[in-house]
């Protein structure tokens, strides 16, 4: 064993003295009332919708209805396998979470070297800029759909959001999780609505959830696999989730972890599997609109919204449309900024005020956004979407492979030691996800066809 992996296995698990938590303000605010079983478990009820708005922002939109216009439903076993993918990391992030009392970016700062955690760390910002960078362009459309609003103007516009913020977290971290949880509530009930206008093959959607070999082997139909995978199981929501959890106030004895990471598991993957549905009909839409009329592949949002009304043969639909990607961009808004703090204070130990960190964040993101809207006009808006969810999966394996290897150390998780099946089904993810990524650099280097 070198010297490196003893200090991993060694370490004296993650409590200390006079630690300053992520999301500090937030920390242990929400009270679980010891006495019954129900009470306990709503109070756990809420993080997992802030980690399930990343099924549904608007990056994943593009990737999705993409792939939905070219392929049909075949690209349905996709995103059946990472929403299963994203349930069992997330319940791995819970469990992590809670025996550890730590997030997984502080656990990395404290266990790595600074050579290797330093660039875990701007991987971690990379993604999260990319994140934002989809939600930028997403809201900016929906703006632009509802009410005219150019769309450069709209990308602007955009980095006002850090006062609904800064408002929601004045209100108290239960309010920020009740308004993330009613934008998908809108979200999902514009999509039945679509989904009632679109009539979809109840067939064709079974026939879907089955894999088929040709999607690792059609380097297009790969490429739109992996920005499903990365707009699904999204690194910044391993963060997320890590961080988030710390923010009830759960007895800290081996019982008291041990029935929140029941709760802490049943409410992520509740949220999940519900958006998983959501997820889902993004891609069923498009496969029965614009695939089943042979328009041909749609990467536009803009023009999946053009094409509602006369194929759905109802002006409702693309309303329904333009009212969902916007509640969309509002709520995956919150979870990145919630995200880059968790970030940024645990790896760096870095405290800027939510002005602040947002503004940078965002003003990473506007740059490409508003210089692409420029360059290429809404074309380019609509690719660089699409590739913004290429880069999230492109970053998953640094931290999806941090997050299994301390999670497997016994003398960190102690009695809270995921179950070996989980353990090895989470490593096989973690290797199915290095080498189809490694498959897609790949084929870029060597000049495939993506």
């Amino acid at each position: 064993m070198s010297a490196f992996e003893q200090r991993i296995e060694t370490a004296d698990g993650f409590a200390g003295a006079g630690r300053e938590a992520s999301l500090d303000e937030s920390y242990r605010s929400v009270a679980v009332s010891g006495g019954n079983p129900l009470r306990r478990f709503l109070a756990f009820l809420g993080p997992g919708f802030l980690v399930a708005v990343g099924y549904m922002d608007p990056g994943n939109w593009a990737t999705s209805i993409a792939g939905g216009s070219e392929f049909g439903y075949a690209l349905l076993a996709a995103v059946l396998l990472s929403s299963l993918m994203a349930i069992l990391l997330q319940a791995l992030c819970a469990r992590f979470a809670i025996a550890t009392g730590r997030d997984l970016a502080e656990a990395c700062r404290e266990f790595f070297p600074r050579w290797l955690s330093m660039p875990l760390w701007a991987l971690a910002e990379i993604a999260i800029v990319a994140t934002d960078l989809a939600e930028v362009i997403g809201t900016a459309i929906g703006l632009q759909l509802l009410f005219g609003l150019p769309l450069v103007w709209g990308v602007v516009v955009t980095a006002l959001d850090v006062f609904l913020i800064l408002y929601l977290q004045a209100k108290g971290f239960r309010r920020l999780e009740a308004f993330v949880a009613t934008m998908i509530l809108v979200i999902a009930a514009c999509f039945l609505g679509q989904l009632i206008l679109a009539q979809p093959s109840v067939a064709a959607m079974l026939a879907g959830l089955v894999p088929s070999p040709e999607i690792v082997t059609n380097n297009q139909m790969l490429y739109l696999a992996l920005g499903i995978l990365g707009a699904t199981v999204m690194p910044h929501n391993l963060y997320l989730h890590t961080g988030v959890l710390h923010t009830r106030a759960y007895a800290l004895d081996e019982k008291g972890r041990e029935q929140a990471i029941r709760y802490a598991t049943i409410d992520s993957s509740a949220a999940l599997g519900f958006a998983f549905l959501v997820n889902a009909s993004i891609l069923i839409l498009a496969a029965a609109a614009f695939y089943g009329s042979g328009s041909g592949q749609v990467e536009d949002l803009t023009d999946a919204h053009a094409l509602l009304q006369p194929l759905l043969g109802s002006s409702i639909a693309p309303i329904l449309f333009a009212v969902a990607l916007l509640a969309s961009g509002l709520s995956s808004t919150v979870t990145a900024t919630l995200a880059g703090q968790i970030v940024m204070q645990g790896f760096l130990k870095l405290r800027l005020p939510v002005v602040a960190r947002r503004l940078i964040t965002r003003g990473l993101a506007i740059i490409p956004a508003a210089a692409a809207i420029v360059a290429y006009g809404e074309k380019g808006a609509a690719e660089l979407l699409v590739l913004s969810q290429v880069v999230l999966s492109l970053q998953l394996p640094f931290a999806v492979v941090p997050l299994v290897m301390f999670s497997a150390s016994a003398s960190r998780m102690g009695a809270h030691r995921p179950p070996r099946w989980l353990l090895a089904v989470t490593a096989v993810i973690a290797v199915v996800i290095v080498v189809l990524n490694a498959k897609l650099v790949y084929d870029f280097a060597t000049g495939g066809n993506l």
